[in-house]
């Protein structure tokens, strides 16, 4: 087996899905062709020729987001038709899910360098378009109905964990607002965004060089007052969850000694990952076992992780995973730079956008030696990945 580097990644800003959204009339092809070529772009010493593999993942695959976008991307990216590509679907691990198959491709010595990413235009395709769910999974009751809407999921993680109270998950989220406004200040978030020409039916042309979603200054007061539509009386809100966006994530994966050939950057390296399933009416727990399990698998300890990036699709299932592991919900080591709380969650993109995180945060911190990377996905799963650092003092 040979290791694993991932190279570097890139995304474009994230938007707010719908008609007022920045990319309302842009296609979610074009989105991933804009990732692709930056991710060349900033790679000059990268032949486009050894690309072994293009995956793309989306979780609607239909109109734009369909027809195998990983080939289709590809050639439309200007790579040439010599190399293949793919569709892939997980759901939000979409992208997570491109990174660890094609990296096990380049581990098991099939490809040698690959692109990998995922794209979600919600504005165009609402997540569930077009699927016919087999009536069997709710009449022979094999889940619970509320399985199937993911603002119910919360709530029911909500009921598992009562001391999980609406207002340490208000709290949270505002957390991950003023962190993520701290990280663009500092220019920590924005060497990674891929500028986006984008062309409004009323605005005309503009474009798209910062995320959309975030709200700046939004205080736990502000928080207290939305409206829970999941349930009445609930502890799910807008506020404290991920909303629906559009954006698209990349990534170069190469074999280390390919890169060192090449003369490619070791972001950082792939040390082993996991996916674990769960009951799909409490899919926002999946993180927990996907890392229980990777942790056994791997021989470290949750105290041996000196970073984490965790997707916020709700603030209660970041809670529920830190609270497992009795990580405080404040500690430094988690989403320094704020998350899809404030930034956005375009489903299967955003895997990608924790690992590109993950590997600009190592540069700065020599001292931690390994990293995480994990999410809840849809249906009842988790997945969990854990890098190492290549700039950590102890190689030296």
């Amino acid at each position: 087996m040979r290791n694993v580097a991932f190279v570097e990644g890139v995304r474009t800003p994230f938007g707010k899905a719908g008609d007022k959204g920045i990319y309302a009339g842009t296609r979610a092809d074009d989105l991933v062709v804009k990732v692709i070529r930056e991710l060349l772009r900033r790679h000059p010493e990268l032949p486009p020729e050894r690309v072994d593999e293009v995956a793309v993942a989306a979780t609607t695959q239909t109109g734009d987001q369909g027809l195998t976008i990983g080939r289709t991307a590809a050639l439309l990216a200007g790579l040439p038709k010599s190399v293949p590509g793919f569709a892939i679907d997980r759901m939000c691990a979409g992208a997570m899910t491109a990174v660890t198959t094609t990296a096990s491709g380049i581990g098991f010595g099939a490809y040698d360098i690959a692109i990998a990413g995922g794209v979600e235009h919600m504005g165009r395709h609402p997540m569930g378009e077009g699927v016919d769910p087999n009536p069997r999974i709710i009449a022979d009751k094999l889940v619970d109905p509320t399985a199937l809407v993911m603002g119910q999921t919360a709530e029911n993680v909500h009921d598992r964990f009562p001391e999980i109270t609406k207002q340490r998950t208000d709290a949270y989220a505002a957390r991950s607002q003023e962190r993520y406004a701290d990280a663009v200040k500092a220019g920590k978030i924005g060497p990674e965004l891929v500028p986006v020409a984008t062309r409004h039916a009323e605005l005309g042309w503009g474009l798209a060089t910062e995320d959309e979603p975030p709200r700046p200054g939004t205080t736990v007061e502000q928080l207290a007052g939305l409206k829970t539509p999941f349930r009445p009386h609930g502890r799910v809100t807008a506020g404290n969850a991920a909303g629906l966006n559009d954006g698209a994530t990349g990534a170069i994966l190469a074999a280390e000694e390919v890169a060192e050939e090449l003369g490619l950057p070791i972001g950082m390296r792939l040390v082993s990952y996991a996916f674990a399933g769960v009951e799909p009416e409490v899919m926002g727990i999946g993180p927990v076992p996907a890392t229980e399990k990777l942790l056994a698998r791997t021989g470290l300890s949750i105290s041996d992780i000196g970073l984490f990036e965790i997707n916020e699709a709700f603030a209660v299932q970041v809670l529920a995973f830190l609270d497992h592991f009795g990580i405080s919900e404040d500690d430094p080591r988690v989403n320094q730079w704020g998350g899809a709380i404030a930034c956005g969650h375009p489903l299967a993109s955003s895997g990608v956008r924790l690992m590109t995180q993950l590997s600009r945060q190592f540069a700065e911190r020599p001292d931690v030696r390994y990293g995480l990377t994990t999410m809840c996905i849809g249906i009842g799963m988790g997945g969990t990945v854990i890098w190492e650092n290549p700039a950590w003092e102890g190689n030296k």
